[in-house]
């Protein structure tokens, strides 16, 4: 008997460029997430957005129209011009806290939605930048109305105004991070609301969004300081009225460091709540 030729030895195909290129890890969640999120915001868009936009649009019409006549100027520009750009703070503040703590407890704890997410090869930083990603830019287009309504009311066209998109886009991604990190110490859903009236609706008073602070008690000033809003309001009230100046590199500076620190909070506090 003759033996069996051997066979010949497999060939091996040479891996392509695009198999050679190494793919960021976060790029194929943030695609998988956004692509989620869009799908549903064509579903859901009306009830969000009419919220988001309408309630400051109310502020600045109510606010503007009643004090206008009581008080003509604040920091030495008109008070509805003042207040609309104090509009914009508030319409990204609300947006994307309110998003990062009542969303995501909902798709964390009810729906269960993370749990689905991560079993697949996505780690909790991964979703937690990701899901940040896409409440910030909703939010950063949600603060443009306002931005556009005051234009209309007389705000001065600058070369600094196209800033503050992003500003509040970077402003909207540290207040979704501290939204979602808020949203692991709660027990209850319930509990997000005393989170809204006692912690972010004094912070706003101390943001100078109504009204300047320069006439305040020193402690409120001291507030100020850590308040992140507060240097989300400078950025953006400086930009809108195209008055930057080296002061304004210390609050980006306390805006970027707050931002770091809720992401870390948050991917520190998802990853606890998720894997318990």
């Amino acid at each position: 008997m003759t033996s069996a030729a051997p066979a010949p030895p497999a060939k091996t195909l040479a891996p392509t460029a695009a198999e050679d290129a190494p793919t960021p890890a976060l790029l194929p969640a943030l695609r998988a997430v956004w692509r989620r999120e869009l799908l549903l915001f064509r579903r859901y868009w009306p009830a969000i957005t009419f919220g988001s936009l309408i309630e400051p649009l109310v502020y600045l019409a109510g606010f503007g129209a009643g004090f206008n006549h009581l008080v003509n100027s604040a920091e030495g520009r008109p008070y509805p011009q003042f207040l609309g750009v104090g509009m914009v703070v508030t319409s990204v503040l609300f947006a994307s806290a309110f998003a990062g703590m009542f969303e995501t407890y909902n798709r964390r704890c009810y729906q269960h939605l993370y749990d689905a997410v991560l079993s697949r090869p996505v780690d909790v930083w991964e979703l937690v930048t990701a899901e940040a990603s896409w409440i910030a830019a909703k939010s950063a287009v949600y603060s443009s109305v306002p931005l556009l309504v005051t234009i209309a009311i007389g705000l001065p066209l600058g070369p600094s105004l196209l800033l503050v998109p992003l500003i509040t886009l970077v402003s909207g991604l540290a207040f979704a991070l501290g939204g979602m990190w808020v949203s692991t110490l709660v027990p209850a859903i319930d509990w997000l609301r005393l989170v809204v009236s006692g912690v972010l609706t004094p912070l706003v008073m101390a943001a100078g969004v109504f009204f300047p602070l320069s006439g305040l008690s020193g402690w409120l000033r001291i507030v100020a300081a850590v308040n992140p809003i507060y240097h989300c309001m400078q950025l953006v009230r400086h930009a809108a009225f195209g008055t930057l100046g080296a002061v304004d590199l210390l609050h980006l500076a306390v805006l970027g460091c707050c931002t770091a620190a809720a992401w870390f909070l948050a991917v520190r506090g998802m990853s606890r709540r998720l894997f318990d």
